[in-house]
C-alpha cells in the first residue's frame, strides 16, 4: 500500500495483440496472441488535402480526407506457439491468404479491432547464437472499430 498522500497505485497492464489464426473468417475462439513479440510501433498516416481559397487572404485551408493504420512488430520465432506459427506461415503467401482479423487491447483498456493484411518481412535470421527473429508489418483493411476504455 502507498503511504498516505503518496498517490494511488495502479495495476500494470500490457498491450495485448490478437490475430485470427484462420484468416479473415476467424472466430473469437480462433484468435491468438503470438508469443515472444518484443516491440511494436503503430502508425496512423493521414491524407490531408490542402488548397488556397481566394476568400482566405492567402492562407491555406486543409481537410483530412483519409487515414491508414499500420503496425510494425519485432520478436522472436517461437515454433509451436499457434499465434507465432500462424504469422510466420504467412511469409510465402499473398492476396487474401495474408488477410486476417486483428485486435489491440491498449494499456488503458481501450480496444481497436479490424481486418488486416500481414506482411512478414523477416521470417528468421540473426547471429549463429541468436534465436531466429520474426518481424512483420500489419496494415488495416478498411475502417477499424475503436471501443474506448470504460
Amino acid at each position: 500500500m502507498p503511504e498516505a498522500g503518496k498517490g494511488k497505485v495502479y495495476p500494470v497492464h500490457n498491450n495485448i495483440f490478437k490475430f485470427g489464426t484462420k484468416g479473415i473468417e476467424s472466430t473469437a475462439e480462433q484468435m491468438a496472441t503470438p508469443a515472444d513479440l518484443e516491440n511494436f510501433a503503430p502508425s496512423i498516416d493521414g491524407t490531408v488535402e490542402e488548397w488556397f481559397a481566394m476568400d482566405a487572404a492567402g492562407w491555406a485551408k486543409a481537410s483530412m480526407t483519409g487515414k491508414k493504420l499500420s503496425f510494425s512488430f519485432k520478436g522472436k520465432r517461437s515454433v509451436g506457439d499457434p499465434g507465432n506459427d500462424y504469422i510466420a506461415g504467412l511469409a510465402w503467401k499473398f492476396g487474401q491468404d495474408v488477410m486476417t482479423k486483428f485486435e489491440w487491447t491498449m494499456v488503458s483498456g481501450a480496444k481497436l479491432a479490424c481486418d488486416v493484411v500481414v506482411n512478414v518481412t523477416t521470417p528468421g535470421g540473426g547471429d549463429s547464437t541468436n534465436i531466429d527473429s520474426l518481424e512483420f508489418e500489419v496494415t488495416g483493411y478498411g475502417k477499424p472499430t475503436f471501443t474506448p476504455a470504460v
